[in-house]
């Protein structure tokens, strides 16, 4: 099957891109199944339930998010009654929402992880430990295609993530920098990894945010009001093709559409 991972996507420039192109792109690419993240999705940052239903309604089937989730109140109720948007599985289990989903497939099931990264994040459940608790639910299941979106800062972490799941998941995707690697791999053992999936967005920005605004922060270290201008947008991700059976990923394959 072809699973079509899409990076952050920014504000109302991704959301329109990402509404403009993702559902030829994926008649184009015969694309099973499409994760977005969506953490950056409403304007300013955050994920509402509107921005949310734009992202379905643009082609998506299943939302991840990270450590923008809980941003916007309105989105609370949203987490915990939707079955294909899902947040950190390592946030506490008092937190509203889920930290995975199964996709029926109908001869096979699929399932999607969202983990967070510790290192320069937020003092969360160590996501390793995290990451052997799920993997014993995803054995009670008998699910053998499972993809991950780790949303993480540290390249380090990310590395290290995908080193400990070559051979467990089919999948371990990084989102969060907004900068897309060129490290694209199938693991010895089966696993497909990229270190960070990119954006969806305006790239003529600074991740997403209008460049004059960043430089004023980082020049003068004063508050600033974050605005993402319109300008030359792309969709940045990876389609992995994961063989149903096994769950082994055959083949990587970065994209980026403008």
């Amino acid at each position: 099957m072809n699973i079509l991972m899409v990076g952050d996507i920014v504000a109302a420039p991704g959301r329109e891109f990402l509404a403009k192109k993702l559902h030829a792109y994926k008649r184009f690419k015969q694309i099973d199944l499409c994760i977005v993240n969506g953490e950056n999705s409403a304007d300013g940052d955050g994920i509402t339930p509107a921005s949310a239903e734009e992202l379905f309604h643009a082609g998506a089937d299943v939302i991840t998010t990270g450590n923008h989730v809980f941003k916007h109140r309105l989105v609370y109720e949203y987490l915990d009654t939707k079955n294909d948007i899902i947040r950190p599985a390592n946030y506490a289990s008092t937190c509203p929402g889920k930290g995975y989903c199964f996709v029926d497939k109908g001869a096979y099931q699929v399932a999607v992880i969202n983990l967070m990264g510790v290192a320069f994040m937020e003092n969360l459940e160590n996501p390793f430990f995290c990451m052997d608790r799920l993997l014993e639910e995803m054995k009670k299941n008998r699910v053998r295609i499972i993809l991950v979106d780790f949303h993480a800062e540290a390249t380090s972490e990310k590395k290290a993530m995908g080193h400990y799941l070559n051979g467990k998941v089919s999948v371990m995707a990084g989102t969060h920098t907004h900068v897309q690697t060129s490290d694209e791999i199938v693991m010895q053992n089966g696993t497909g990894y990229i270190t960070d999936l990119g954006m969806t967005g305006n790239m003529d920005s600074v991740l997403g945010v209008d460049a004059e605004v960043i430089i004023q922060k980082m020049k003068y270290n004063m508050p600033v009001r974050f605005s993402r201008s319109a300008g030359v947008c792309a969709m940045e991700g990876c389609i992995f093709d994961v063989d149903e059976k096994s769950g082994i990923c055959r083949s990587v394959e970065r994209i980026r559409v403008s």
